[in-house]
């Protein structure tokens, strides 16, 4: 079992959802960014997600779109997305870069990919790269035993979704909206459904992302999805804290807020049970 797979089952494990919460790397600085995934990891986030900060964020709302501007006007470079995956994944839990192709592309898949798993990545996330289009990716992610992560959204025809989950390790990210991220009043009614439709393709865990932002909406979500992934929010506490130590402790109490989210009202499950209600 990979690193990824193994913080999901004992997640289920325990009867709750895993807790996956990203930030971007550079965001307020290098330091400041690695304090406060630090942050979040000691407060209960299970797997983490570092973003590689990119110029043209087809997916990314204004939120993010704010932190990874102000990472890039830094000098904040893949080689530092490299080092702070380093530094987060030292803390022991599984951590994935979040990036857009064309980085990884620029950088050179094989290059990236051996340099992703010296740091000690768990894998990676790529939003905008199609399964018909990764075959170079996935062989090289295979063979440094990274998990390539692929996404499905409610558009997703059930033959897509099948495709996806020949190609994931780890988990399968589902979008529970069409559209770029963000924290909303509330998660998309489609998510529910979107899960159940990935469950009867693949036994993959199924972690939902986009719109969540609160501990009540981490509970929500955790009561049909295997994982629960949380951006905007956390980056929302960056932005508006008045210094770098105020931020992290931010996201920390937040990810505090989200961890008993996914620990409340759910029973605890038997591998069996489990398995049979997927």
């Amino acid at each position: 079992m990979s690193a990824l797979a193994d913080a999901f089952a004992a997640a289920r494990a325990e009867g709750r959802a895993a807790l996956v919460g990203y930030l971007p790397a550079g965001y307020p600085s290098y330091e400041g960014a690695v304090a406060a995934f630090a942050a979040m990891v000691e407060a209960g986030v299970d797997v983490v997600e570092v973003g590689l900060p990119y110029s043209d964020p087809l997916m990314d709302g204004p939120t993010i779109q704010e932190a990874v501007d102000a990472a890039l006007r830094t000098g904040t470079r893949t080689a530092d997305v490299l080092r702070t995956v380093a530094a987060v994944a030292a803390t022991g839990v599984p951590t994935v870069v979040m990036t857009y192709w064309n980085p990884v592309d620029h950088y050179g898949v094989e290059r990236f990919v051996a340099d992703l798993a010296a740091a000690g990545g768990a894998g990676a996330i790529t939003p905008d790269l199609l399964p018909e289009e990764a075959a170079d990716w996935i062989a090289a992610a295979t063979a440094h035993r990274l998990d390539p992560v692929f996404l499905v959204a409610p558009s997703s025809s059930q033959q897509r979704l099948r495709r996806v989950a020949e190609v994931t390790r780890g988990f399968v990210y589902a979008a529970s909206t069409m559209g770029v991220t963000g924290a909303r009043e509330s998660v998309s009614n489609r998510a529910g459904e979107l899960v159940a439709r990935v469950r009867e393709v693949t036994d993959l865990p199924v972690a939902v992302g986009l719109g969540v932002g609160s501990g009540a909406q981490a509970a929500e979500v955790a009561a049909y999805a295997d994982g629960v992934i949380v951006g905007s929010a956390f980056v929302r506490r960056l932005l508006d804290a008045p210094s770098e130590s105020a931020g992290a402790a931010a996201v920390g109490e937040l990810a505090a807020e989200l961890a008993a989210g996914v620990r409340s009202g759910r029973p605890v499950l038997t591998p069996d049970i489990w398995r049979r209600n997927r």
